[in-house]
């Protein structure tokens, strides 16, 4: 079943929870300076770890009879970067070859992601694109996903709105299904201080093939509750659009949380109380983990969906 069927006809689907954290903290992997994990696909080692990761997801979903959404660890793989670290697109396809190997020997409804991510600072949203700089520079990624063969997009960890409007535009041209997830704050707004509300507004109207759906990532579920919970976002296009989570396992901000030297963790139960909460309360479809989280916290959530 295609990914959008399925996104209309099931109301719970499970996402990976983290990857990079886990392959630094876990197997002391270490990453290309300018495409971070899109490497990994070429030594033995990192495939190695990919394969043990993901199948403790895969086998938490298939546990509990959940759809599975995987994506390619390519976030800063974009063609700037592919070329800096010496290689071209083929990393891209590489990525989603090794991803669809994966995928063939899971016996689950798994689905295989293009990770994409802005050009700059996502947390900060220094060095942020306009929207016309930014159609035209995340394209060639968009596209080399879809002579790839990946099932759908994901843009992670968007924090301005012309460079998501960009980034959409340049997924939507694509015709594969496509999901923006936004870096955004207590108070109800992306990082530039666009309100949630309005930046879904303006992307749909924006865009021939609107998004899936809209998440956030790299956050913790009880700041995306209370990002959720601000008047100006109690609105029906919020509730039906901004549908999901790749959370972290900690409250503190983005400042606090960059660079840390330790991992900043949280007990699983508690954790996965505050996931279903965004599910009951805020409609959300899908849930994934991010900095923080492993099997533990993923297999609780599961239990609880």
């Amino acid at each position: 079943m295609k990914l959008e069927q399925r996104f209309t006809l099931y109301n719970s689907f499970l996402m990976e929870g983290a990857l990079g954290e886990r392959l630094k903290r876990e197997y002391h992997l270490a990453f290309d300076e300018n495409v971070t994990m899109a490497k990994l696909v070429y030594s033995s080692e990192g495939r190695k770890a990919l394969i043990e990761l993901w199948g403790q997801y895969i086998a938490i979903a298939k546990s509990y009879g959940l759809p599975f959404l995987a994506t390619t660890p390519t976030r800063r793989a974009n063609k700037e970067r592919v070329k800096l670290a010496g290689t071209n697109k083929s990393i891209i396809n590489d990525n989603v070859s090794f991803l669809r190997d994966i995928q063939r020997n899971s016996n689950i409804d798994m689905y295989v992601g293009g990770l994409m991510g802005c050009k700059g600072d996502a947390y900060t949203g220094e060095g942020a694109l306009t929207k016309d700089e930014a159609h035209m520079f995340h394209s060639w990624q968009a596209n080399a996903f879809r002579d790839a063969g990946a099932d759908f997009l994901y843009a992670g960890i968007m924090p301005t709105l012309s460079e998501a409007i960009g980034m959409a535009e340049a997924m939507s041209d694509t015709h594969i299904p496509y999901i923006i997830s936004f870096t955004i704050q207590r108070d109800g707004t992306l990082i530039d201080g666009t309100k949630i509300c309005d930046a879904i507004h303006i992307i749909d109207d924006a865009v021939i093939h609107k998004p899936l759906c809209y998440m956030t990532n790299c956050v913790h579920p009880t700041i995306v509750y209370e990002a959720l919970s601000q008047p100006f976002n109690h609105t029906d296009i919020v509730q039906s659009r901004f549908l999901g989570v790749q959370a972290n396992t900690s409250p503190l901000s983005y400042a606090e949380l960059d660079h840390s030297e330790d991992l900043k963790c949280s007990e699983s139960a508690a954790f996965a109380e505050d996931m279903i909460r965004l599910r009951n309360d805020m409609h959300f479809k899908i849930m994934g983990g991010c900095c923080g989280t492993d099997n533990r916290h993923m297999e609780a959530v599961a239990r609880r969906l």
